[in-house]
């Protein structure tokens, strides 16, 4: 029996995909899990692993073709199945129209500019060209601008033409200009010599030099999460200084016992081990909100914020709940070094219960982040610095880091939020609980 093999959902929010290319060609054998083509998500690219064992019948999308989640993209089958036609011949125009009504609302109703003015009428041609990648909103503004999509290259997957490229193929174009006045005509213009004449403010953009810098599909995504973390989640925040004098000293001797393994103990495990202990006594910030019910994660997967040259991705180290320090230590290098080549699984880009922003490379000393939906809390250290402190009514030098954690007040509450950190705070201050 032949099986259809799905653009799969590799993130919560995750509407489409790109097949980047197909690791194998029509015809060869497939077992279940075994890589068959490259996946490219709106995080980073990652191998796509058969659910079916069979052979490859058939390929339904060529390689940079972007089609929404749940689109069948293959078909695996046995050797002298018969497939039919119609499940196999999707014209690549319906691929993308599919792509573009499985937009999310938010982008549908994104307004530029709303003058009143008639639309011209290559508007209808603009609409009609069915064939072109675009995006909805793309399709939208060159509509309002009388802009012919067939003359614009696109800088999206697969030379998907996108709503920045519009805007700069815009740039000069008579009905943007037309529609200036427009604006101008609504700002309140007073007589005194302070106020801003409407031959200023209509020049003005144009006496500033500018560059227009497309989004990547990585820029886009982190810009749609986190404006959707911040408009859905309430955070609070709640910050702590942490004598890390005594962790430090572990961790130097830990590095020393285990140089012979090849075991390096970080900071950033620590963090992460301190967090878990923390995390099994206050499970709430090892949560999600679904509708009315808060659902308490069985596995603690912490993810860990790692800043990529096109943007940042939270990979997670996966049931950390169980793992030694030294585990800790080796899973973080594995996972950085993953995502360095990236190899990293869907899992690992998704399965996190609760994440760490680390800084402190940076000689940052404080920052607080947002949270990573659609988990409940988020921790964000700076740099490990050597400050004057008072002990004992003495004033010593130790070694402090500032830790913020930011968390979504529908589902814990402030003193919860204190209790929390100061857990963690503990943990790290007294670390031979974390390694005994």
């Amino acid at each position: 029996m032949s099986t259809e093999l799905n653009m799969p959902q590799m993130g919560y929010d995750m509407k489409e995909g790109t097949v980047v290319r197909w690791l194998l060609d029509e015809g060869a054998s497939v077992n279940e899990g075994d890589p068959i083509a490259e996946i490219e998500t709106d995080k980073a690219v990652v191998e796509f692993e058969s659910y079916a064992t069979g052979l490859l019948r058939k390929i339904l999308v060529p390689d940079g073709t972007t089609v929404p989640v749940g689109q069948a993209i293959a078909i695996v089958g046995d050797p002298d199945e018969e497939i039919l036609v119609a499940e196999i011949d999707s014209p690549e125009s319906e691929l993308i129209e599919t792509v573009e009504i499985s937009e999310p609302e938010t982008e549908q109703q994104e307004i530029v500019v709303e003058p009143n003015i008639e639309t011209p009428s290559t508007n209808k041609e603009v609409v009609s060209n069915r064939g072109l990648k675009a995006s909805p909103v793309a399709r939208k503004l060159a509509a309002e601008l009388g802009i012919d999509l067939s003359v614009i290259i696109g800088t999206g997957p697969g030379g998907r033409i996108t709503k920045n490229d519009v805007l700069a193929a815009g740039e000069g174009s008579p009905q943007v200009t037309d529609i200036q006045p427009q604006i101008t005509d609504h700002v309140e213009i007073g007589s005194n010599s302070n106020s801003v004449g409407s031959e200023q403010f209509a020049t003005s953009s144009e006496d500033t030099p500018s560059e227009s810098i497309p989004l990547t599909r990585m820029r886009q995504q982190i810009s749609r999460v986190t404006v959707q973390s911040k408009q859905e989640k309430p955070h609070f925040y709640i910050s702590a200084d942490v004598d890390m004098t005594r962790a430090m000293q572990l961790r130097s001797q830990i590095n020393t016992d285990l140089a012979d393994e090849g075991v390096k103990v970080t900071v950033n495990d620590l963090i992460i081990k301190a967090c878990v202990e923390a995390l099994k006594k206050y499970p709430k910030f090892n949560a999600y909100l679904e509708e009315s019910a808060i659902k308490v994660n069985k596995e603690i997967n912490i993810g860990v914020a790692v800043a990529e040259e096109e943007g940042l991705i939270v990979p997670a180290i996966m049931d950390c709940g169980g793992k030694s320090l030294r585990d800790i230590a080796k899973a973080s290098k594995d996972l950085a070094s993953r995502a360095t080549a990236g190899s990293l699984s869907p899992t690992e880009y998704t399965g996190g219960t609760f994440a760490i922003s680390n800084l402190g490379m940076f000689d940052v000393t404080s920052f607080a982040a947002i949270i990573y939906p659609p988990q409940t809390a988020m921790i964000a250290v700076g740099t490990v610095t050597k400050r004057p402190v008072v002990k004992d009514d003495q004033i010593v030098i130790a070694d402090m880091m500032t830790a913020t954690l930011s968390a979504d007040h529908r589902v814990v509450d402030g003193a919860e939020g204190a209790r929390f950190i100061m857990e963690v705070k503990e943990q790290l201050q007294n670390p031979l609980s974390m390694v005994v």
